[in-house]
């Protein structure tokens, strides 16, 4: 973690509200969303417990503040996966690879990080309604909009029909998220590795082969 200063002068200019995210999130990919408080935030920054209640009006708006930068993460994660496909001059099939790219990255990220990936995506809110700057990766997109944009991919390739474009992220979204959860605390989680990536591949072919 990143070491952030326990003057509580650094703070004078506002800084205050930055440092008890980075730690709000530091706290979550160890322990969830559940470790996130108040009270061990304004410890780690150097400041007293009142002082976090200038810019958070309680736990709740800290923690969804945290979601939203774990969620900035896991799109930063996806569009790092996306930059990485070549182009084959195939629109059907550079579609497809969109898609693929983006369910494997999500999973993968629930692995990678357990604990940000459950602040991100299992703290109670709107996760779909594009807003918040910080629920986008360096790329300016969150999660749910790289989807929606490989799906629009896959309507302009004519591969997926007009009509059955509209709530498809949903489907994509909800197949590799339970995937994801039956890995991370459900049945799955004694496989091995070889056997979540293969569980994790048959899935997302399975939702490009539905699509």
């Amino acid at each position: 973690m990143t070491a952030i200063p326990s003057s509580r002068e650094t703070y004078r200019h506002g800084g205050l509200r930055e440092a008890l995210i980075e730690v709000g999130v530091e706290l979550a990919r160890t322990g969830g969303p559940d470790a996130v408080v108040l009270r061990e935030t304004t410890r780690r920054t150097g400041v007293a417990p009142n002082a976090a209640y200038r810019h958070f009006a309680d736990r709740q708006e800290l923690l969804r503040a945290v979601s939203d930068r774990a969620q900035a993460l896991a799109a930063t994660r996806i569009e790092e996966r996306l930059r990485g496909l070549g182009g084959t001059g195939d629109a059907g099939e550079d579609a497809r690879a969109l898609i693929r790219a983006i369910g494997h990255a999500y999973v993968d990220f629930a692995r990678a990080e357990p604990g940000l990936f459950r602040a991100a995506f299992t703290v109670p809110r709107d996760l779909v309604t594009a807003g918040s700057r910080t629920k986008a990766g360096s790329g300016g997109r969150t999660p749910f909009q790289l989807l929606a944009r490989a799906l629009d991919a896959l309507v302009e390739a004519g591969l997926l029909p007009p009509e059955r474009r509209p709530g498809a992220e949903f489907c994509a979204w909800s197949a590799v998220h339970g995937l994801a959860m039956l890995v991370l605390e459900g049945p799955l989680h004694a496989l091995d590795e070889a056997a979540v990536v293969a569980a994790r591949d048959r899935v997302v072919e399975a939702i490009v082969r539905g699509l």
